[in-house]
């Protein structure tokens, strides 16, 4: 069991009006986790109505709900989630190559902008399906949330730069073998930046961060150094409900880590662009300015 805290203290950081949180996921009792997958989040679960609570909390006006591990390729938690949040949310699902015009019509008609590839822990789709899910995406102008262990970026350059989507790298890219600005790893992000389809996400740095927080120094680095090179492609997530943490000594405060990671923006505009212009043109929201 987690003791999870869904309020408190406001964040000493103002969100700007239209702040939207692109990674989190959310659960319901009546969808139990399937074979192949990790298990749900220690209880109690962190529900829509918890999330909905946090988003108060935090200042947040809109989110990207990500279809989470457990459930495998079964949207149905998604979805039902996504109607929970009503028109404030858009989701990220899992799809294959064989999943048919239909059922992405079906998906697209409740708010699904994007498909998710996830190389770490238990996710559904790999890198090693990368191509067939970019062809769906592609075909339906939908995005691709990419998760992979980023120490190996170079490797897979040529494949991510071929992509048709726009896609973000995910969780600061999950660069576990540990990186710093000058990083061969972090020269060929920049790169991949500047072909026009990759963004990048601020989201879950206590994942990857070598030296842990509360400062997460390494990722800090990183991050400032792509928040400067291109602010237009930079995007922020909450990584609510932080299913990493087991423990209720590990689960974050929110409000801290939040103050925490918006510190490592240059300035408002930065962070009003990661929060509000970016996400807004990578997965289709209206605009709220």
């Amino acid at each position: 069991m987690v003791d999870r805290i869904y309020s408190g203290k406001a964040p000493q950081t103002k969100l700007p009006k239209g702040a939207i949180d692109t990674q989190m996921h959310a659960y319901l009792p009546s969808f139990p986790a399937l074979p192949g997958g990790p298990g749900l989040p220690p209880e109690p679960l962190p529900t829509p109505d918890d999330y909905l609570e946090t988003m108060k909390w935090l200042g947040i006006d809109r989110v990207v709900a990500t279809q989470g591990n457990a459930h495998q390729f079964d949207n149905s938690c998604l979805l039902a989630c996504l109607k929970a949040f009503g028109n404030k949310a858009k989701g990220v699902a899992v799809v294959t190559g064989e999943t048919s015009d239909a059922e992405m019509e079906s998906l697209a008609a409740v708010g699904v902008v994007g498909a998710r590839i996830m190389d770490i822990s238990s996710g559904a789709m790999g890198l090693d399906r990368l191509e067939e899910v970019d062809d769906r995406a592609a075909a339906f102008g939908w995005m691709m949330a990419v998760q992979f262990d980023g120490s190996n970026i170079v490797d897979h350059f040529d494949r991510l730069a071929a992509l048709k989507s726009r896609w973000v790298l995910d969780h600061h890219g999950k660069f576990f073998a540990g990186v710093t600005p000058d990083s061969s790893q972090i020269a060929a992000l920049k790169r991949l930046i500047d072909k026009g389809k990759t963004w990048f996400k601020f989201a879950g740095c206590y994942e990857s961060s070598r030296v842990g927080g509360p400062d997460y120094a390494d990722i800090a680095a990183v991050a400032r150094d792509i928040a400067a090179y291109a602010p237009e492609r930079i995007i922020w997530g909450t990584n609510w409900p932080h299913n990493a943490a087991k423990r209720a000594e590990d689960y974050p405060d929110d409000a801290a880590l939040l103050d925490t990671v918006l510190g490592w923006f240059p300035d408002d505009k930065g962070r009003t662009l990661a929060l509000v212009d970016n996400p807004e043109t990578l997965f289709g929201f209206e605009r709220a300015r």
